[in-house]
C-alpha cells in the first residue's frame, strides 16, 4: 500500500500531553464522515515497511464537530503509540472514516438516569457522548464514574466536564442534570475506590446525594475500559437487573468491546 497517495489521509491540528502517559489529539475530518457520538474509527501511522499499523480508537468528539479528537495511553514499546506518541501538527495520519461501535444512544431502551463508566483512555467515547445535545435531552440524570490510578490521570476528563456548562450548544440543557464522580485507586484524592466496589458498596449514591440503588426501570449505563473492568462492570450491572443491549437489540446498558488497551 502507498501510504503517501490513500485517500485516508487526515492531518494532525492540535496535540496535548496530560502526563507522561496519556496525551490526546486532533485531527481533519473527512468531508464525507458521518458517525453517532460514541462510536469508534480505526487510526494508525505508516510502519516501516509501510503497511499501516491501525487500531480501534473512539472518537471523543461529538458528531457535530468539525474536527476528531482522540484520546490515548503511551506505550514505550506499543506497535502503534510507541510511535503516535511522537505526532505533532501538521503530520499526516490514517484514519480509516467506517464508524462502528455500541456505546450509542440507539442500543439504549429509554430511560431517566444515564451512567457513563469508564476507567483511564475508556473516557473517550464519553467525551464524545458528554458534548452531545441527544445525551441531555434523553435523560433526567447523566452520571460519569471516571477511575484512574492517580490525579492527573484524570485531568483530561475533569478540564472537560469543567467546560461543559459553558459550552454555546450544550450548556444551557445540562443544568443540574450532571454529576461528575472522578475517583483513583492509587494516589489520595477526594474520592477513592474503584467504580465497582462504589457501585455495590453505594458510596457513589451517598456521596452525590442520588437515589439508590440501581434500577433497571430507571437506569440505563455504557460501559468502557479494559476486558477485566467490563467483565466485572457487568456482572455488578446485572447484578441489579439490568441487562446488556446492542445495536440490533436494545436493553440496559452496553459495553464497547474494542477497546485500546495497554499493549497498542
Amino acid at each position: 500500500m502507498n501510504v503517501a497517495l490513500s485517500p485516508d489521509l487526515q492531518t494532525v491540528t492540535q496535540v496535548t500531553h496530560w502526563t507522561d502517559r496519556l496525551f490526546s489529539f486532533r485531527v481533519t475530518r473527512p468531508k464525507s464522515l458521518r458517525f453517532r457520538s460514541g462510536e469508534f474509527v480505526m487510526i494508525g501511522l505508516a510502519g516501516d515497511n509501510g503497511k499501516p499499523i491501525l487500531r480501534a480508537y473512539s472518537i471523543a468528539s461529538p458528531a457535530w464537530d468539525e474536527e476528531l479528537e482522540f484520546y490515548s495511553i503511551k506505550v514505550p514499546d506499543g506497535p502503534l503509540t510507541s510511535r503516535l506518541q511522537h505526532i505533532e501538527v501538521g503530520q499526516p495520519i490514517i484514519l480509516r472514516p467506517k464508524p462502528v461501535g455500541t456505546l450509542v444512544h440507539d442500543a439504549l431502551k429509554p430511560g431517566k438516569r444515564l451512567w457513563f463508566l469508564a476507567t483511564g483512555t475508556g473516557f473517550a467515547p464519553f467525551a464524545s457522548l458528554l458534548r452531545e445535545p441527544e445525551t441531555w435531552e434523553k435523560y433526567e440524570t447523566v452520571v460519569m464514574m471516571h477511575t484512574c490510578r492517580e490525579v492527573g490521570e484524570l485531568d483530561y476528563g475533569r478540564r472537560l466536564v469543567e467546560d461543559l456548562r459553558d459550552d454555546l450548544l450544550i450548556g444551557e440543557l445540562i443544568g443540574d442534570k450532571l454529576h461528575y464522580y472522578p475517583t483513583t485507586t492509587r494516589e489520595e484524592s477526594p474520592f477513592m475506590g474503584r467504580i465497582t466496589d462504589n457501585l455495590t458498596s453505594g458510596k457513589v449514591f451517598a456521596d452525590l446525594g442520588l437515589e439508590g440503588p440501581l434500577d433497571p426501570a430507571l437506569d440505563r449505563a455504557m460501559v468502557c475500559g479494559s476486558l477485566a473492568f467490563n467483565k466485572d462492570v457487568a456482572a455488578v450491572l446485572e447484578s441489579f437487573g439490568l441487562q446488556e443491549g446492542s445495536n440490533s437489540a436494545p436493553a440496559d446498558y452496553v459495553i464497547e468491546k474494542a477497546f485500546v488497551g495497554d499493549g497498542v
